[in-house]
């Protein structure tokens, strides 16, 4: 059974995997065609963001198809790790058949919501609405055979039956308590979004399924909502034109690493300050801030900077666990540096000019980077194992020469996007051409063997992060229609202290939030409930922005929780056990950090 499930999963997946790639690769290709027409023949391509538009929501779908089949949804493992063997097992089953009962649940109304689109003709290409809206009841329907066979597959058939039987049990008895549960008005919200996601997510389960289910129960047993609002709202979470920059700036941040952008940018700045003390350290928080500036996916930063630096820092004397710990306290640390999916998701669901963002968040990482290096020169101030010899000024020079092509990127993005030259899409399409044809042309290490699993890779990464923000915006949105948002305001307004008190609990609450269910989905979840009423309370929405992504980003790479670190751990290839207790020092430092950026607005306004 199991080798039958294992060739049936393979085949499928290969196929997905094909398509969602190819998808990526002409998603990019349009987007460039309606820029370069634009700019250089001067004549719009009319149809290109709505061809544009359709392809993203099948690239959303199948890319998330992939990211089921590769177990690269995000959620939280903490606890599911430390459980014992035959309990670890049957968690790992679990969080693959409560999806299962997620997408059966919502498969009929996503097929009715594609034919009800039916009905809608686009202006441009003149194309029926379900061309578009059929991507959800594909790609649930795929999700949903990929599950099936990996369930089998990993827990086996005894396993597998017993969590769903397990799924079906809870499920048929949140049904049977339905009318008990409509007198309870707003209980309802600590029922299913307090308990009923908080056992999901400690469980191990996808946290956008953990959200799905929630929201559906939530709709289905105490309120007359039809269902089929659940996946109108997930279409329109998943279907900003503007999220279309999640795919495209992974995509760029494995271009930099496969073409050498990203280690000639490094090998300049171990140059300039490789011989100091604790110098390699430096250099890991100054490419990081760097490296950030190009691509907007942290993994992807992560990747590019540690395996370049990691053995000659273990060279000199380092230790693992103060490497990875400081590998991880510069992800946190770099949140806020443009152009961050976080920047472009916040701006997406809040409505926060995107280029006010990226000039926002340029200074506050700078600050952070300043507390970690104070934090470096105190661990450094004993004797180095291994001093490095200073290099000359010519082999400095040398260096930067090279590595010029690279630097001038993060210049490019930042100054396309803030001068209104073009938007945050267009920009990482502009920036996947520059990176191509600098990788072919000057640093002529362009591996055309990687570019189709780096393709997979982006589509899977960024249907991970879209089917959680499309999950997320049913969510906000079952909660805003609840009244829960207008209590929320009121609880906020009556805090003790105004503005500092606002921030202080938005702080100690977006450390929570980002700990236990990652960035994107904290962020898109409570960033539409919680800016409003940071404007009422008179917070400029993009401090207020640089305050929740940093609180955010502390939770998200902090042990014992934070997936972020364990990230880290895995592309460092360290033991996480090696850096709980070299990280603490580090993680106090963004938080006071966090605290100053809170305490000084001009630190994030400054040049707006």
């Amino acid at each position: 059974m199991r080798a039958w499930a294992g060739r049936a999963e393979a085949a499928l997946g290969l196929a997905v995997e094909a398509v969602a790639a190819m998808l990526v690769a002409v998603e990019t290709a349009v987007l460039l065609a309606g820029i370069v027409a634009r700019y250089v023949f001067h004549s719009s391509l009319v149809w290109s963001d709505e061809l544009a538009s359709i392809l993203f929501l099948w690239l959303a779908m199948l890319g998330a198809v992939v990211a089921f089949r590769r177990g690269e949804h995000m959620r939280m493992t903490a606890l599911v790790t430390r459980a014992p063997l035959p309990l670890r097992g049957f968690l790992e089953a679990l969080a693959i058949a409560a999806p299962i009962g997620f997408l059966l649940l919502v498969l009929h109304p996503a097929i009715d919501y594609a034919m009800e689109e039916s009905f809608i003709v686009t202006p441009a290409l003149e194309v029926p609405g379900s061309w578009r809206a059929s991507a959800l009841p594909v790609g649930l329907g795929l999700m949903l055979l990929v599950a099936v066979v990996r369930l089998l597959r990993l827990a086996g058939l005894g396993r597998g039956l017993g969590a769903l039987a397990l799924v079906a049990a809870v499920a048929i008895g949140f049904w049977l308590a339905g009318p008990a549960l409509k007198p309870l008005g707003n209980l309802n919200l600590l029922v299913f979004f307090v308990g009923l996601v908080a056992a999901t997510v400690l469980a191990g389960v996808p946290i956008a399924f953990c959200f799905g289910l929630a929201t559906f129960g939530y709709l289905a047993l105490t309120t007359r909502v039809p269902i089929m609002v659940v996946v109108g709202r997930m279409d329109e979470g998943m279907s900003h034109l503007i999220l279309l920059a999640v795919p495209l700036f992974i995509f760029l941040g494995s271009l930099i690493e496969m073409t050498g952008m990203a280690r000639a940018m490094i090998r300049f700045l171990a140059n300039l300050l490789g011989h100091v003390r604790g110098g390699l350290s430096y250099v890991l928080v100054g490419a990081m801030y760097l490296v950030s500036g190009i691509s907007g996916a942290k993994a992807a930063d992560m990747a590019a900077v540690a395996p370049v630096l990691f053995p000659e820092m273990q060279q000199r004397g380092s230790k693992p666990g103060d490497l990875v710990a400081l590998l991880s306290a510069t992800g946190a640390q770099t949140e806020t540096v443009p152009p961050s999916l976080v920047l472009i998701t916040i701006g997406s669901v809040t409505g926060v000019s995107i280029g006010a963002l990226f000039t926002g968040g340029l200074l506050p990482g700078a600050v952070l980077a300043l507390v970690l290096c104070l934090v470096v020169r105190w661990r450094h101030r004993g004797p180095e194992v291994v001093r490095a010899a200073r290099p000359g000024g010519r082999e400095i020079l040398r260096s930067l020469v090279i590595a010029l092509p690279a630097l001038a990127l993060p210049f490019l993005i930042r100054a396309a996007v803030v001068e209104g030259v073009a938007t945050a899409t267009e920009v990482s399409t502009i920036g996947i051409a520059y990176g191509a044809i600098v990788g072919l042309l000057v640093y002529r290490q362009f591996d055309w063997r990687r570019l189709g699993p780096i393709l997979v890779e982006t589509a899977s990464l960024s249907g991970a992060i879209l089917l959680i923000i499309g999950a997320a915006t049913g969510m906000a949105w079952a909660l805003t229609q609840s009244g829960f948002s207008r209590d929320l305001a009121a609880a906020m307004a009556s805090l003790p202290g105004g503005q500092a008190g606002f921030l202080a609990v938005s702080i100690l609450a977006f450390v929570i939030l980002g700990s236990v269910l990652e960035g994107i989905p904290a962020i898109v979840l409570f960033g539409p409930l919680l800016f409003p009423i940071a404007r009422t309370m008179g917070v400029h929405e993009v401090h207020y922005a640089m305050v929740v992504i940093l609180s955010m980003g502390i939770g998200l790479f902090a042990p014992p929780f934070g997936v972020g670190y364990y990230a880290a751990c895995a592309i460092s290839r360290i033991s996480p056990d090696e850096g709980m207790r070299p990280i603490w020092g580090y993680m106090l430092a963004l938080l006071l950090g966090t605290i100053l950026i809170a305490a000084v607005p001009w630190l994030s306004i400054g040049f707006l």
